[in-house]
């Protein structure tokens, strides 16, 4: 299984054999991602499987071959942004 997390200018993918049983949030730790990225709260963050949200991390037990990826916060509401992209783009058309 894996590990993964990103930022905008790194990336790591840690690939680890955890014993059967272990929840996402185990493995995040057994993988010590945390010594690559020291801002990372585990434990408050965010994680998925292959791009599918997580409600509870430390619950959900992993399957063979799944990868765990922890999720950064937003910087901006996604709803807002596309109300701001249609703003602009009906005063750009609104001028031609």
């Amino acid at each position: 299984m894996e590990v993964a997390y990103a930022l905008p200018d790194r990336q790591r993918i840690i690939r680890l054999a955890v014993p059967a049983g272990t929840s996402m949030l185990e493995a995040v730790r057994l993988s010590r991602i945390v010594e690559h990225f020291p801002e990372l709260d585990i434990d408050n963050s965010a994680m998925g499987i292959f791009g599918k949200a997580e409600a509870r991390p430390a619950e959900r037990v992993l399957q063979e071959g799944e990868r765990v990826e922890i999720y950064r916060p937003l910087i901006a509401d996604p709803k807002e942004i596309r109300k701001q992209r249609a703003a602009k783009a009906r005063g750009e058309a609104g001028q031609g």
